[in-house]
């Protein structure tokens, strides 16, 4: 195993999974406003939500205690997050419609593939992620940074950086 990388399966996750479905659930069924919202994702991460944050549902996560939300975040329609691994999101990250943060992978023998394995996401202070980009294990975004829509990122971006494509690239720096 890599550093940081962690295999995943007790009776107790699996219970918290089953706990943060029917949560989901809940919070997209029908309209909700948003200290309602607010009130679900308390439930669904088991910790403290500021009242600056906003989720736009449907919103699909499957491991509310992995999720940690920063003050002034914001998540857009239709977004779905793998967090066995831990998500960390900190203040002012803008997260467009659409994206997927994996912290979940499998190994690639065949023989240990039905294994799961993690590795944390980290998006930092003032990010920005476009539409339907997806973040894989193991990823930090660096402060400001920009994720181009429709991009794969595989490997840690740099703060003030603008990346793009599949998987994604420097494209610029942010003066």
């Amino acid at each position: 195993m890599t550093e940081g990388e962690k295999y995943v399966g007790s009776d107790e996750t699996y219970a918290d999974v089953h706990r943060t479905m029917k949560l989901v659930a809940e919070l997209n069924n029908g309209y909700k406003t948003e200290n309602e919202v607010r009130d679900y994702l308390r439930k669904i991460t088991q910790k403290e939500i500021d009242d600056t944050v906003r989720v736009f549902p449907p919103f699909n996560i499957n491991y509310g205690k992995g999720l940690s939300l920063g003050k002034g975040s914001f998540v857009n329609f239709g977004c779905t997050f793998l967090a066995l691994g831990g998500i960390t999101i900190e203040d002012d990250v803008f997260i467009a419609p659409h994206c997927v943060l994996a912290t979940e992978y499998h190994p690639e023998d065949p023989k240990n593939r039905h294994s799961l394995l993690t590795k944390p996401i980290h998006i930092k202070r003032n990010a920005w992620l476009g539409a339907n980009v997806t973040v894989l294990s193991g990823v930090t975004i660096g402060e400001n940074a920009i994720i181009a829509a429709g991009s794969v990122v595989t490997k840690d971006v740099e703060a003030n950086t603008i990346v793009g494509g599949t998987p994604a690239k420097v494209l610029r720096h942010i003066e």
